[in-house]
C-alpha cells in the first residue's frame, strides 16, 4: 500500500468489486424469481464466467502488445454502458430470463478484456519482491467486497428491487475510470511491430505448453474452479431450498464466503512461508470438501454460514497461490497471456462447473449435486501426487538485453525468410552426456520462445563437432525470438559455453531460397561476436 499508484487503483477496484457483487446478487435472485429453474439460475454465473473462458487469451494477447491502461479504460466504459442499459430495461419491467443472460454475458466480456491487462499491470505498479503481497491484496480487496457487498445487495434487492442493484453497480465503474484516466504509465519504445492477434495467441499457448510449471498450475486451477462452482453456482438454491431463506439469507451466505476469503488472504503470506505450493493446493481442495459436505447436510443458516467461511478461505488461498505461481513463472513479454490462460482455466472451470452442477441439481437435488462435486476435489488432490506444483524460485525472468541485431551481408526485410540458424559446438567425448542434458533444456526454451524445426546434429567426420539448428519464419521473428531470452535462460548458454572446446562458438544465419529465384540473394553471414553464444 506504500505505492501510491497501486493504492489508488486498489481502492477504486474495491468500490467496483462492491458494485459487481451487488449486481451479481440482483441478477441471481432476479433469475430465481422470473425463471424458477435450477438450471437457469446456475446459468447466471455461467454467462458471466464463460466469456473469460472464450476471450481471455485474446485479451491477454492484446494486453501484451498494446497499452494496458487504454485496454482497461475501454473495458470499464463498456461495462458501464451495459450496466446502464440493464438498469433501464429492468426498471421498465421488460427483462426476460434470456435477456438477463445476454446482459450478464456482455458484462463478462468486459471483465475478460479487463482482467489480463489489470493483473499484468500489477507487476508494473510494484517491484517483484512486493508482487505476492500485491496479488494477495487484490484477492483480499475482492473478498472484502464479497464479505459485505452480497449482504448489502440482498438488502437492496429486498427493499428496492434488482434495478436499483444494477444502478449501484453502474455508478461504481466511474471511480476506476477516473483513476485510470489520471494514470500516465511510461510507454516503452517498441523496436518491433506488434504481433498479429493470431500469432500472439499462438505464442502464449506455446509458452504455457512448453513451461511445465505453468502447465501444471493451469490444469489444477481448472479442476479447482470446476469443483468450487458447485458452491458458488448453487448458492441461491442453497439459500432458497436447503436453508429455506430469501435474498437476505443469500446475501449473508455470500458475505460469509467473502469473510472467509478475507481471512484466507490475510493468512496467505504466512501460509506460503510455512507450506509448499503443492501442500497449499491440497489443503485448499480439502477445505472445499469440508465446505460442501457440511453445506449438503445442513439446514441451519448459522452452520451453513460457518461452512461458507471455511470454503471462502480455501478458495482465496488456492487462487492467490495459483496466481502468484503464474506471475513468478512468466517473463513480462508474455505475462498477460499466461495470466489469461490462468483466468481461462479458473473461470472456464467455473462456467462448465456451474452448468454441470445446475443440471445435476435440477434432476437429482441441490444436496446431491454438492456431494458429487467432492469427486472433483478428490481428483484434484490425487493429480498432485503425480504432477506436483513446483515451489517458486528466485530465477530472474528479466530480459537478457545482451543480444544485438547482427550485421548481414545484404539487405534483409523484416518479413524475409525463412531464417535458418546453425550454432557449432566442440564437445569432448567425456562431456557428451552433460551436453545432451543441457541441450534437452535448450530445445524446450528455443521452441517455447518461437523457434521451429529444432534439431541437434553430430558430424560423422569430426566426433567433437555438434551443430544446433533451428528455423524462424521471418527475420523479425528471429529478432523477436532473441529478445525474449531472460537472465534465467542465459544460464543455459553459460553452461554450454563452459563445455565448448576451442575459440568462439560459431553462429551461421542463413535465409532459405529456392533454386528458381530470379536473382541470387543467397548469403551466409557469420558473426561469432554478436552475442548469440551467450544465451
Amino acid at each position: 500500500m506504500r505505492h501510491p499508484l497501486f493504492r489508488a487503483v486498489w481502492i477504486a477496484s474495491l468500490a467496483s468489486n462492491f458494485g459487481g457483487l451487488i449486481q451479481s446478487v440482483g441478477a441471481a435472485w432476479l433469475m430465481a424469481s422470473i425463471a424458477p429453474s435450477a438450471e437457469m439460475v446456475a446459468l447466471v454465473q455461467t454467462s458471466t464466467t464463460l466469456p473469460i473462458m472464450f476471450f481471455s487469451l485474446a485479451a491477454g494477447a492484446i494486453a501484451d502488445n498494446y497499452d494496458r491502461r487504454s485496454i482497461m479504460l475501454v473495458a470499464q466504459v463498456f461495462m458501464l454502458v451495459v450496466s446502464l442499459l440493464l438498469t433501464i430495461i429492468t426498471g421498465l419491467s421488460s427483462l426476460t430470463p434470456w435477456m438477463l443472460l445476454v446482459f450478464t454475458f456482455l458484462i463478462g466480456c468486459g471483465s475478460a478484456l479487463n482482467g489480463p491487462a489489470w493483473q499484468a499491470s500489477v507487476g508494473e505498479m510494484v517491484p517483484r519482491e512486493d508482487l505476492p503481497a500485491a496479488v494477495a491484496l487484490n484477492s483480499m480487496g475482492f473478498n472484502v467486497a464479497r464479505s459485505v457487498g452480497p449482504a448489502i445487495g440482498g438488502f437492496i434487492v429486498a427493499a428496492a428491487g434488482a434495478a436499483v442493484a444494477f444502478a449501484v453497480n453502474a455508478a461504481t465503474y466511474v471511480g476506476l475510470i477516473l483513476v485510470l484516466l489520471r494514470w500516465k504509465p511510461p510507454r516503452p519504445d517498441r523496436a518491433l511491430p506488434p504481433e498479429s492477434l493470431t500469432l500472439a495467441m499462438g505464442a502464449g499457448l506455446r509458452y504455457a505448453a512448453m513451461s511445465p510449471s505453468i502447465k501444471r498450475v493451469i490444469s489444477r486451477c481448472f479442476l479447482f474452479g470446476f469443483g468450487a462452482a458447485a458452491v458458488q453456482g448453487l448458492m441461491p438454491l442453497i439459500a432458497r431450498d436447503l436453508v429455506v431463506g430469501g435474498p437476505v439469507t443469500y446475501g449473508l451466505l455470500l458475505g460469509s464466503f467473502g469473510a472467509g476469503a478475507v481471512s484466507g488472504a490475510l493468512l496467505s503470506a504466512r501460509l506460503r512461508t510455512a507450506f509448499s505450493v503443492e501442500t497449499l493446493a491440497r489443503l485448499s481442495f480439502a477445505g472445499l470438501i469440508a465446505c460442501v459436505t457440511i453445506t449438503a447436510f445442513s439446514h441451519a443458516s448459522w452452520l451453513t454460514m460457518a461452512a461458507m467461511v471455511f470454503g471462502g478461505a480455501s478458495w482465496v488461498v488456492a487462487m492467490s497461490n495459483f496466481n502468484v505461481s503464474i506471475q513468478l513463472s512468466a517473463p513480462r513479454w508474455v505475462m498477460a497471456r499466461t495470466l489469461s490462460l490462468y483466468q481461462t482455466a479458473a473461470f472456464g472451470g467455473m462456467a462448465i462447473g456451474s452448468w454441470t452442477w445446475g443440471w445435476i441439481a435440477e434432476r437429482s437435488g441441490v444436496a446431491e449435486a454438492l456431494l458429487l462435486s467432492i469427486v472433483v476435489h478428490v481428483l484434484g488432490i490425487l493429480v498432485g501426487l503425480r504432477f506436483r506444483l513446483h515451489d517458486l524460485t528466485d530465477a530472474s525472468l528479466d530480459p537478457l538485453r545482451r543480444w544485438s541485431v547482427p550485421n548481414v551481408a545484404f539487405d534483409v526485410q523484416p518479413q524475409s525468410g525463412p531464417i535458418v540458424i546453425t550454432i557449432e559446438y566442440r564437445i569432448s567425448a567425456a562431456d557428451v552426456p552433460e551436453f545432451l542434458a543441457i541441450m534437452a533444456e535448450r530445445r524446450r526454451v528455443r521452441r517455447r520462445d518461437g523457434a521451429r524445426h529444432w534439431s541437434l546434429l553430430r558430424d560423422l567426420g569430426d566426433t567433437e563437432l555438434w551443430i544446433e539448428r533451428y528455423h524462424t519464419p521471418t527475420w523479425v521473428d528471429y529478432i523477436r525470438h532473441n529478445q525474449r531470452i531472460t537472465l534465467a535462460d542465459a544460464m543455459i548458454g553459460e553452461r554450454l559455453r563452459a563445455l565448448h572446446r576451442g575459440g568462439d562458438i560459431v553462429v551461421h544465419r542463413m535465409i532459405e531460397r529456392q533454386t528458381g529465384s530470379l536473382r541470387d540473394v543467397s548469403a551466409r553471414a557469420t558473426d561469432p561476436s554478436s552475442g548469440e553464444a551467450m544465451h
